[in-house]
């Protein structure tokens, strides 16, 4: 509790009086960065809590950027945001929790969110039809049949808990429903006869939750777990983070957008190194840049690896608050709001101490793209061929299977090979006929939030299709082509500026309101396309308006993939192929054989600019979400029970969770790791796509053996994510990416690992069953970033369920290492310069790792070979906070809660 620093003040407005906390006579917190000053108000707002204290305050008002982070402080966010895939499985865990309550003799009602919570429903749609008039429609049957028992669950949650709201299907992409709608910019509420006011902020299960960092909301992703601690009333706990400022001067030059504005911040950010930070950024360059631009930029904070990427509140924050239709005493107290607490942005403000500073000249970003499987990977477009032929000669090198290696071959398929192979693979439709080649692009999506909030960047689209079909031309036969807006405000714009029927022209039809391909929900491609795939084992590629291109996750038939603006996406599905210089070899012919370039369908900024001042107005926005709860007729006839606890039924969708089984009142001592036996064994950069289960559910993988055997038939199987509700579908999906390389199982790709207790290669699944049958305890391997990517809290609940108990990496990535602890797995990072190659670790030894204390910082594993030679190493415990070591003891965070709750 803090003594010293019980501050508050009145600020009179309009609409009456609000309790404030300013903080404009402590220390040197009138030139703290803006994030930071969020964090203090939050700190003197709670500070008669016991989780805050007077070293707390001290620390942020006294802040020194050059410092490392050293000191725990506690951040209570306003509300968390949900997104179904990771949503389902939290409330999966809310209604388990009170089953666990009744066990331990207390009452299940505690169980309930005590902070606003609101969940969007936008990742269950799939492209499995586009190109034609009724897609959308199509697409949402399917969704609605195969979601339902989904659904159902969703809304006992919506009925049973208090403080939950759902936003159902079809609605949009949760964190432009975020931007758009449910943030506040200023949060009030009633407190002890009183009315206070204070930031909005949030966490969210969603990793782009930065996104809304464009408002000046303080928010960022966390796994479900911790999300589902703080909706109980737990704090987030964290280290005063370091702070980069990323100076923005100019502007934009013609041609160049916000998309190819942010890989290039991406790329800047990645090489810097901000992982575990936070980026602040300013900079006369922000006059230049729109609200939407803002959000662009902040969305991809996960991809440059910092904790938030945020904007200072200021004039275009109003204006794009009053845009969207917030209500004018809103917008007047959000001003009146920031400036009483010297939080407000103009020429006048003083610059802020950073921990270190970037600059980017605007005018120098040029046209980019992002590939082939990472986001921070930019390549001007003018290089963009010459960067592919490296991807295709490398692939020619490294990838290429044998036809008598290959699984096509083995299931009766034709393969071509040689110099045949590289002229391509003739496809037959109907009358038409083409051939297949290396390149090709197979997908072009307009999908993602990065810029479906855009406007600038989809009329830009627009502008690019409808000059490109005034002259004729047609995208490419073998393009499975769609558009996914992240609201239907963006439909109704594209509508009205006649953009919409110039996008259908050319293929891109609405296939649905949601994270699509972005997400791995890009459908199937056409059978023609994916037996010539396989037949050439051609090396195709997709083009995608997106954030995340990791191996695996976008198509498992489509190795490279690249991200690119949205009329960059147009442009390609006319050229067809990653194999060309989209400004010297053209798009493709007029009628009378003219070669058309990008430069002739490119739109200008004035064209773009006046679509979007002319279209775009408050009462769109104030229309489409004046009903966004109820406007929905299939989900409001969801038969719905109004039972305190769920009725957990037969489903393969949704069961209730082993997590709490047995679980004592009391949290046993921390226990030592004996002779555990590595599981896998990874390199660098392996993603949380790598770990969680994602995207199609193969036939013969565990997971799909587990539906075929409860009735599910193939065509029903949907997604890893949709089946998020189901830990024995997860469980059974945890590793199982078709482009996870285990050192265990070499020459492989896929699920596979070498089981010690036979030494046969078998399913990482199957051993982890071996392992778990002897009482053989687990560890993972790791190199650099393990964990990078999406905020999943199955990447962490898989391991723990196999049996993983710690793991050994050469760093983290910020929200993994959290919910590896969240849920009772040990994080261990070797010292600085050592390595499992570095140390000759091979993954066949037996790892014995001593129980751990509050506050250690290190301890001594030993590592023991089959020749009897014992390999000792030290290594950091990454159990960085106070907090976080309780949650460890407890064996997870909601364990944690549980206990805690169950006293009172």
């Amino acid at each position: 509790m803090s003594t010293r620093y019980s501050r508050e003040k009145t600020l009179n407005t309009d609409q009456g009086e609000y309790t404030i906390y300013p903080f404009d006579e402590l220390g040197t917190a009138a030139t703290l960065p803006f994030s930071l000053k969020i964090l203090l108000e939050n700190l003197l707002r709670h500070g008669t809590e016991p989780f805050v204290t007077d070293d707390d305050v001290d620390a942020l008002t006294n802040w020194d950027p050059g410092a490392e982070p050293a000191q725990e402080i506690a951040f209570v966010p306003a509300r968390v945001l949900l997104q179904d895939f990771t949503g389902v499985p939290a409330i999966v865990d809310l209604a388990a929790m009170r089953d666990a309550m009744v066990d331990l003799g207390s009452d299940p009602g505690r169980i309930n969110p005590l902070s606003p919570v609101e969940l969007v429903i936008d990742h269950s749609v799939m492209v499995d039809h586009f190109g034609s008039a009724d897609s959308l429609q199509r697409n949402t049957e399917v969704e609605i049949q195969r979601n339902l028992e989904r659904y159902r669950f969703l809304r006992w949650g919506q009925e049973a808990f208090d403080n939950f709201k759902v936003v159902p299907p079809g609605t949009g992409i949760v964190h432009q429903v975020n931007l758009e709608y449910l943030a506040r910019g200023v949060f009030t509420r009633e407190q002890d006869g009183r009315r206070l006011a204070y930031p909005d902020t949030l966490v969210g299960t969603d990793s782009h939750t930065t996104m809304i960092n464009g408002l000046g909301v303080l928010g960022w992703g966390v796994g479900g777990i911790e999300a589902e601690a703080a909706m109980l009333g737990q704090p987030v706990t964290m280290l005063i983070p370091q702070v980069v400022g990323f100076r923005l001067t100019g502007t934009l030059a013609e041609g160049a957008t916000a998309t190819d504005l942010v890989l290039t911040v991406t790329e800047a950010l990645r090489n810097h190194g901000v992982v575990g930070k936070f980026v602040e950024f300013f900079g006369p360059g922000l006059a230049s840049l729109s609200l939407a631009d803002r959000a662009t930029i902040a969305n991809m904070a996960p991809e440059y690896g910092a904790t938030c990427g945020i904007f200072p509140v200021d004039d275009e924050t109003i204006n794009y608050l009053r845009l969207t239709g917030r209500d004018e005493s809103q917008l007047a107290l959000v001003e009146q709001y920031m400036k009483a607490m010297g939080m407000w942005h103009d020429e006048n403000t003083p610059e802020a101490r950073y921990s270190a500073e970037l600059t980017l000249e605007l005018k120098d970003v040029v046209p980019s793209i992002a590939g082939p499987k990472r986001p921070q990977d930019r390549v001007a477009l003018t290089a963009a061929k010459q960067g592919f032929a490296k991807v295709l000669q490398d692939y020619r090198d490294l990838h290429l299977v044998s036809a008598q290696e290959s699984d096509w071959v083995e299931e009766g398929g034709p393969v071509v090979t040689g110099t045949e192979a590289e002229a391509g693979v003739p496809v037959t439709r109907g009358v038409d006929s083409f051939r297949l080649e290396h390149g090709a692009v197979v997908i072009a999506a307009i999908t993602s939030c990065t810029n479906t909030s855009n406007p600038a960047v989809l009329v830009a689209a627009g502008l690019l299709a409808r000059k490109a079909r005034q002259l004729g031309l047609t995208t490419r036969p073998w393009v499975k082509t769609s558009l996914a807006p992240g609201s239907k405000v963006v439909t109704e714009y594209l509508q009205q500026t006649g953009l919409l029927e110039d996008l259908e022209a050319l293929g891109f039809y609405l296939v649905g309101y949601g994270c699509t391909t972005c997400i791995g929900n890009s459908g199937p491609l056409a059978d023609d396309i994916t037996d010539a795939i396989h037949t050439g084992d051609l090396l195709v590629t997709s083009v995608l308006s997106g954030n995340r291109n990791f191996e695996g996750r976008i198509h498992q038939d489509v190795r490279a993939n690249y991200l690119a603006s949205p009329p960059l996406v147009v442009a390609y599905a006319l050229a067809g192929n990653m194999d060309i210089d989209l400004y010297k070899d053209g798009l493709g012919k007029t009628a009378d054989g003219k070669t058309v370039y990008l430069a002739d369908v490119w739109p200008s900024s004035a064209e773009i600019n006046k679509l979007v001042s002319d279209h775009i107005k408050p009462a769109m926005f104030k229309e489409r979400y004046a009903d966004v709860y109820t406007g929905n007729a299939v989900w409001n006839e969801l038969p719905v029970s109004k039972n305190e606890r769920f009725d957990w039924p037969d489903s393969t969708y949704v069961r209730k969770p082993t997590f709490f089984d047995g679980m004592p009142a009391e949290a046993a001592p921390t226990r030592s790791i004996e002779q555990a036996r590595c599981l896998v064994k990874v390199s660098d950069s392996v993603t949380t796509d790598h770990i969680s289960p994602a995207g199609a559910i193969a036939i013969d993988s565990p997971a799909g053996e587990y539906l075929q055997a409860n009735g599910v038939e193939v065509k029903d199987f949907n997604s890893y994510g949709s089946r998020r509700g189901n830990h024995e579908v997860m469980m059974r999906g945890t590793f199982a990416n078709v482009r996870l390389r285990n050192e265990l199982a070499p020459g492989t790709e896929g699920s596979w690992t070498t089981c010690f207790t036979s030494d046969e290669v078998v399913s990482i699944y199957s051993a982890a069953e071996t392992y778990r049958s002897a009482d053989i305890p687990l560890v993972v391997l790791a190199g650099k970033e393990y964990g990078t990517g999406s905020s999943r809290d199955w990447a962490a609940k898989g391991p723990a369920l196999l049996g993983v108990r710690a793991v050994i990496a050469e760093s983290y990535e910020r929200i993994h290492r959290s919910n590896l602890i969240g849920m009772g797995i040990l994080p261990l990072q070797y010292l600085p310069g050592a390595s499992a190659d570095e140390l000759a670790l091979d993954g066949t030894e037996h790892f014995s790792i001593p129980a751990i204390s509050a506050g250690q910082g290190e301890v001594e594993v030993k590592a023991l070979r089959a020749d009897g030679k014992e390999i000792s190493f030290t290594t950091v415990v990454r159990i960085d906070t106070p907090n976080e070591f309780s949650y460890y003891a407890n064996g997870g965070i909601l364990h944690y809660v549980l206990r805690t709750l169950a006293k009172k």
